[in-house]
């Protein structure tokens, strides 16, 4: 495959908005609902692995050239559960959402020069809006009998003369849901509420260094952005009711 980066090193790299297609779409599938409580107890679990790796990252700051295993993304606090290894080649993060009432802003649509998998983890008054410029495929599941909210809006804060729709739909409170992002498709995640949780994996991780010629392995150094700037909350409420 080809390289997709322009500056193999560059963290925040901008794609032109008005020319990029989805080459393929991502799937998504409802996995589980739980009890508030028994999705409260899970969420914060994982989040507690994530708050504790900065913790300690805070106080031992990785040194430089070394793998450093808790970062910061657009949509939250991530932590590395597994890195790779020599004959394998993907590697787990842990995301602890921020919530995007309480910081006033959305992240960006963006994509990855590898594929995903990632599990979507809500706990109670928490949705997480899933969004992308090309409609999204939902899996139908006999024992999910609750369609997933989804509905399209304009794309915010675009270029002059540039219109893009956005297909969004919304995890529920208190729910497991999976999603299958390809290679190179535009997604977006925005948490509305305090219990938001993502159990990643990406299996192209260390080919993916190699294929786009960066320097060193980074978690961040995989993702093109295709907006300049970030959004105000409302943009990414959990209905299709603002922005």
């Amino acid at each position: 495959m080809t390289r997709m980066k322009q500056v193999p090193d560059h963290e925040d790299e901008v794609l032109d908005l008005e020319r990029h297609e989805d080459p393929s779409r991502n799937h998504i599938t409802p996995v589980v609902q739980l009890p508030p409580e028994v999705a409260l107890t899970v969420v914060t679990a994982l989040a507690g692995l994530v708050r504790h790796a900065h913790q300690r990252e805070h106080q031992s700051p990785t040194p430089p050239c070394a793998l450093k295993e808790a970062q910061a993304f657009e949509e939250g606090d991530v932590f590395m559960l597994a890195p790779p290894f020599e004959g394998y080649f993907a590697d787990r993060y842990l995301m602890d959402f921020y919530d995007t009432q309480e910081r006033g802003i959305c992240s960006r649509m963006h994509l990855h020069t590898g594929l995903r998998f990632v599990r979507m983890m809500t706990g109670p008054a928490t949705t997480i809006r899933v969004s992308s410029l090309s409609p999204l495929i939902v899996r139908s599941r006999p024992d999910w009998t609750t369609p997933l909210l989804a509905f399209v809006d304009p794309l915010p804060d675009t270029p002059a003369g540039v219109h893009r729709d956005r297909y969004n739909v919304v995890v529920p409170p208190n729910s497991w849901v999976d999603m299958q992002i390809p290679r190179g498709v535009s997604h977006q995640f925005n948490a509305v509420g305090p219990h938001a949780v993502i159990d990643s994996v990406h299996p192209e991780e260390s080919i993916e260094t190699l294929r786009e010629g960066m320097s060193g392995y980074r978690m961040m150094a995989q993702t093109i952005f295709l907006a300049d700037h970030r959004s105000s909350a409302a943009t990414c409420a959990d209905t299709g009711d603002e922005g």
